[in-house]
């Protein structure tokens, strides 16, 4: 059995990612990510189905009120969640139903999460303010993870059409058209001097996503205490909301640009 080392799990970390993710998870998911792949038989589905396992221990704790535990151990399933993929890439045992499990395990550990979260703090309070917050997380998880692989089909389906390299809609780039440079103002010009050094520390330039949401919600705002959950979920929220936004708008200025002439073709292509 081959004995990997910390710089062969250092190579599965993604090009780029969350900047949570990289400061705050990475460097504790590499090292639990050694033992694993070097002293057990573990496979990615199973630290899946155990990150999956702890989401429903950390839903647990919020619900009975105990914030920083819930907290601790959310924080845990999702650094397990990252060896999963870690280890899938370092021995090469990653399968599309892993593919499946993850995605959807990641949305029912939210899902638990911020009913959780709803319950415990409504059962001690009696403000539906917070069965509200639930709702509006769980919400928002949702679109943005339904969002996201529907935009990536319209851009897939818009590159098969045009059969040519053409700019990516949620790229750092999107004011190159036809291959033609535009010419960019400072603040253009900021943005994408900001992007070559976020991607210099593997940080992606969409600084409020999902993960940070979800870190703003299940582990910074129980760790500060109850008083924080409203504000920071709003406020990570409304980010996040205003993320998907951008993006949307970017997307819709490349359509645009592509034409209509085979727009009822992608529609059925989209909706299939």
């Amino acid at each position: 059995m081959r004995t990997y080392s910390l710089d062969d799990v250092h190579e599965t970390r993604k090009r780029r990612d969350s900047w949570w993710t990289v400061y705050f998870v990475d460097p504790v998911a590499c090292r639990v990510a050694l033992p694993i792949a070097n002293r057990t038989r573990l496979t990615p589905n199973g630290l899946t189905v155990l990150s999956l396992v702890l989401g429903a221990v950390s839903a647990a704790c919020f619900a009975t009120n105990q914030l920083v535990a819930g907290a601790c151990v959310f924080y845990l399933s999702f650094m397990i969640d990252c060896v999963d993929g870690k280890i899938a890439r370092l021995k090469g045992t990653g399968t599309p139903f892993g593919l499946w499990l993850d995605y959807v395990g990641d949305r029912v550990r939210v899902v638990l999460c911020a009913g959780g979260l709803a319950y415990g703090q409504y059962a001690l309070t009696g403000e539906v303010v917070y069965v509200v917050l639930g709702a509006a997380v769980a919400v928002l998880d949702l679109f943005r993870y339904v969002n996201a692989p529907q935009m990536k089909r319209v851009r897939e389906i818009i590159r098969e059409e045009r059969q040519e390299d053409e700019p990516d809609p949620l790229g750092p780039d999107p004011l190159e058209t036809d291959h033609q440079p535009v010419r960019r103002s400072g603040f253009s010009r900021f943005f994408r001097r900001l992007n070559r050094f976020l991607a210099r520390h593997r940080v992606r330039s969409h600084l409020v996503s999902g993960i940070e949401f979800h870190a703003a919600v299940f582990v910074i705002a129980p760790l500060a205490g109850a008083w924080a959950l409203i504000p920071l979920a709003a406020a990570s929220g409304a980010l996040l909301l205003a993320n998907e936004v951008f993006l949307v708008y970017r997307l819709w200025i490349f359509t645009c640009r592509h034409g209509a002439g085979s727009a009822q073709e992608s529609r059925e292509h989209v909706l299939v």
